[in-house]
C-alpha cells in the first residue's frame, strides 16, 4: 500500500469512527455509536489492553488480513518495566497477538532507541515478548532512513523510518510520563522513535515538532500504556519510587484525546499542553474530552 493512499484510507476510518453509527460486521447500528476512547483498568496489563481494543471494535476494525503492521512502542531507554521509562512489554505483547489474530501477515515492532538499541530492547522486556508473541522486532538500520518531505509548519523534511512508514498499518503504543523539557511525553512525542537524524534538534520547539510528525503518520489506531506511570525525573527516571500505579489502558481512534486523557493521570489540564491545542487547529482531533465518546471500565 503507498504511503498516500494509506493516509487517504485512516482518513476515511477516523471520520466513519467518529461520526457513524457502529460500522463493523455484527455489531446492530441500534446499539449506538462506538466510543472513540475506551478506559480500562484492573490487574493484568494484558487483560485490559485486549478489553481496551475489544471496546472500540477490536482489533479486526483496524487491521486486516495480509496487512504489515508497525507497532510503535517507547523502547528509548535501558530500563526495566518497573521503572517505566519504556512501554509495558505486556501491552505490546498483546497488541501482537490481537494484530496477528485479526489476520495480519507481519506484526512489526521498532523504535529508534536513546540508550544503546540492544540493552533497550533486552531490559525493556520487549524483545522477549513480542518474541513469544510471533512478532518481527527490528533495530533500526541507517541504510533504511530516508529524508522525506513532511509538508509541516515547522518540519519541512526530516529523516524517517522507512520500516515504520512502508506498512500498511501503524499503531502508536507510548507510556505516559513525566519529561523534564516538556512537561509530559505520551503519544505524540512518541513518534521521535519513528525518526532518525539528529532529534535534539526537535527540542527547539517540540510542541511545532511533534504535531508535524502526528500529522505526518496519523496512526490507525492509538494505545497507551498507563499501567505503571513515570511521574518524576521523566523521560527515563531510574527509581521505582519515581513511578506510580495506575493499572490503566487507553485505547482510541483520536490521538490527540488519547493525549488529553493521559494528561489527566499527572493532574495536567489539556490545555496546559500546548502541542494538543495546536493538533486541534491540524484537525488531528479533539483535546476537550466533554466532546469526546469516552467508555471507561473496570475489570
Amino acid at each position: 500500500m503507498k504511503r498516500r493512499d494509506f493516509m487517504k484510507g485512516a482518513a476515511a476510518a477516523g471520520l466513519a469512527l467518529r461520526f457513524s453509527p457502529r460500522v463493523f460486521s455484527g455489531q446492530a447500528a441500534s446499539l449506538g455509536p462506538l466510543p472513540q476512547l475506551a478506559m480500562v483498568e484492573g490487574e493484568s496489563p494484558a487483560a485490559i489492553t485486549r478489553e481496551a481494543v475489544a471496546l472500540i471494535g477490536g482489533m479486526k476494525a483496524f487491521v486486516g488480513k495480509g496487512d504489515k503492521v508497525v507497532i510503535k512502542p517507547n523502547i528509548g531507554w535501558d530500563r526495566t518495566p518497573e521503572m517505566a521509562a519504556c512501554t509495558n512489554p505486556e501491552v505490546v505483547k498483546t497488541l501482537v497477538e490481537l494484530v496477528l489474530d485479526a489476520g495480519a501477515k507481519k506484526a512489526i515492532v521498532i523504535d529508534n532507541t536513546t540508550n544503546q538499541a540492544k540493552r533497550c530492547y533486552v531490559r525493556s522486556g520487549i524483545q522477549e515478548a513480542v518474541k513469544q508473541a510471533g512478532g518481527d522486532i527490528l533495530f533500526v538500520d541507517d541504510y533504511r532512513i530516508k529524508k522525506m518531505a513532511l509538508k509541516g509548519e515547522l518540519l519541512k523534511e526530516w529523516e524517517i523510518l522507512l520500516d515504520v512508514i512502508e506498512s500498511d498499518k501503524i499503531i502508536n503504543v507510548p507510556i505516559a510520563k513525566h519529561h523534564s523539557l516538556c512537561r509530559l511525553t505520551l503519544g505524540a512525542k512518541n513518534w521521535l522513535g519513528a525518526t532518525g537524524g539528529a532529534r535534539n534538534q526537535f527540542h527547539q520547539d517540540l510542541d511545532k515538532a511533534v504535531v508535524d510528525l502526528a500529522a505526518f503518520f496519523k496512526p490507525r489506531l492509538t494505545v497507551l500504556d498507563a499501567y505503571r506511570i513515570l511521574v518524576r525525573n521523566g523521560p527515563q527516571g531510574g527509581r521505582i519510587s519515581d513511578t506510580e500505579l495506575r493499572k490503566t489502558v487507553v485505547a482510541g481512534t483520536d490521538p490527540v484525546a488519547v493525549d488529553a486523557l493521559a494528561a489527566s493521570f499527572f493532574d495536567v489540564a489539556p490545555r496546559d499542553l500546548p502541542y494538543l491545542g495546536l493538533a486541534r487547529e491540524r484537525g488531528l482531533g479533539e483535546f476537550d474530552l466533554g466532546k469526546v465518546r469516552l467508555e471507561k471500565r473496570k475489570i
